[in-house]
């Protein structure tokens, strides 16, 4: 995709760290990769048909996802996209009169793709400006931070067609909870963003014209600590989030001694103590 091709909504959302400066695109349009840095921005480009994941978007958006993750130059992940829409989810054309094991392909690999953003090593924060529903609401759920627009709106409207949203019911409800879940579910109505905000499906909402300098705030804070603890930390998060409080307890005593015995915590301890900034390792 060439620059001329970019709308002025995707210039202004990609901000100003890239602007003018990719490094990698896909030659698929739905989705693209940019490269600054330690930064990976991924994009759906499929604006026109407000960003389904139709299978093959969910196949490229996999693929590329876990090419990032393995590349321990990458520290931090942006997910956004192109147009109005975040994304609306399913593509509903495709889905029509297909058989059993094609239903089960779609979901199942969509399933995959929210399973690996939880177990990257890179934080993923999503950008939000405009419609996440169905699974694109599902795949705001599943990134591990969330920005969005004052302006953006949030929605599981599948029961409305006759099909319920259960797989993005998973991030979703371990997000905001059971009940205010149910209500969307239940309901297929949209919240706002502040309700979003509230909620917990979201972890800063803007006017537009703060969209770029928020996340590249968050953005800054992850590059400023080391990845290897990063990586850590987040593995650990999801870990204990299934188990028990005293599992949880018993298994991050051991993961939280393995911490204080790599170099790079070493590094970190002895630079507060000696009062200046640490010098992580690769």
């Amino acid at each position: 995709m060439s620059t001329a091709g970019r709308t002025a909504h995707h210039d202004d959302a990609i901000g100003p760290r890239l602007r003018g400066r990719t490094l990698r695109q896909m030659h698929d349009p739905t989705v693209v990769v940019e490269r600054d840095d330690r930064i990976a921005r991924v994009r759906l480009a499929n604006p026109s048909r407000r960003n389904p994941l139709g299978r093959e978007t969910i196949g490229l958006l996999t693929a590329e996802l876990a090419a990032l993750g393995a590349d321990h130059d990458v520290s931090v992940i942006v997910l956004s996209a192109d147009g109005p829409a975040f994304s609306a989810g399913h593509d509903v054309r495709e889905m029509l009169d297909r058989d059993e094991d094609t239903y089960r392909e779609l979901f199942g690999a969509c399933s995959e793709l929210m399973l690996l953003l939880r177990s990257l090593a890179q934080p993923v924060i999503a950008v939000v400006d405009g419609v996440a529903t169905a699974a694109g609401c599902q795949l705001v759920a599943g990134c591990d931070l969330a920005v969005a627009t004052d302006t953006s709106t949030f929605a599981t409207p599948g029961v409305k067609i006759g099909l319920f949203c259960s797989t993005p019911l998973v991030p979703i409800s371990r997000a905001i909870g059971q009940k205010r879940s149910m209500e969307m579910l239940l309901t297929g109505a949209s919240i706002d963003a502040p309700t979003a905000l509230a909620w917990g499906l979201v972890n800063r909402v803007v006017p537009r014209d703060r969209l770029d300098a928020t996340v590249d705030e968050l953005v800054d804070a992850i590059l400023a600590a080391s990845p290897s603890v990063v990586a850590l930390g987040k593995s650990a998060f999801y870990h204990q989030a299934g188990l028990s409080e005293p599992a949880a307890y018993e298994v991050m005593t051991e993961i939280m001694t393995a911490n204080a015995l790599l170099p790079d915590a070493q590094e970190g301890m002895r630079a507060f103590v000696e009062k200046r900034a640490p010098r992580w390792g690769a």
